[in-house]
């Protein structure tokens, strides 16, 4: 079902694609809105919705202690955070799926590890409801079904991103793993930065 999901999911965002494309120009589709959220950064920072209110974001969701798809997808997302860390506008939103294990303190300690500037990459940690919750029905990583659940029985483990526009909308999903996805999510992103006027591009 996880799969059908996504597969459903993925579908519907390239018809989108294709749909909304022209002369070339893509005009992402509006895949979903995300929902207020109110978690905490590695450095002990409140992080809310306004935060990220007129900025272009990819959120992704992993765990420090994950020995198996987290550490690529964390590899993959740091050359799209390479690519696209110079635009004063882009941010980067890993969200932790073991808040029990991920304090901030560990996520401080993750950060470190990736040697990323933690102005522009947050890591995130907060309640477990809260965090699934964001994960399913902002940014559609994650089947709502497995929601029925007691989310002390839950565990998430998706290796999709989510791409947002400045007015907090999902405008793509992409498969963390898949080399395409991740080129199609920079150019994506781009697309989105030029559109919101970012193209001045800070020192690195």
């Amino acid at each position: 079902m996880y799969l059908v999901f996504f597969g459903l999911l993925l579908a519907g965002f390239y018809v989108g694609l294709l749909w909304f494309t022209d002369f070339g120009k893509v005009d992402l589709p509006v895949l979903s809105k995300v929902r207020p959220f109110r978690f905490t950064r590695q450095d002990g920072q409140l992080v809310t919705e306004a935060d990220v209110q007129g900025r272009v974001y990819v959120a992704e969701f992993f765990f420090t202690t994950c020995k198996g798809i987290c550490p690529k997808m964390n590899r993959n997302l740091s050359l799209v955070y390479a690519s696209l860390r110079r635009h004063p506008s882009f941010r980067i939103l890993s969200h932790t799926v073991d808040p029990s294990t991920d304090n901030t303190a560990r996520l401080k300690g993750h950060a470190d590890s990736l040697g990323v500037d933690t102005d522009r990459w947050w890591f995130l940690t907060g309640d477990k409801e809260s965090l699934y919750r964001t994960a399913r029905e902002s940014y559609l990583l994650d089947s709502p079904e497995n929601s029925s659940r007691n989310i002390s029985e839950q565990f998430i483990h998706t290796q999709f991103f989510a791409l947002v526009d400045a007015d907090g909308q999902v405008r793509g999903i992409y498969d963390g793993l898949q080399k395409e996805e991740l080129e199609q999510l920079q150019k994506d992103a781009n697309g989105l930065l030029e559109a919101l006027g970012d193209t001045k591009l800070r020192q690195p």
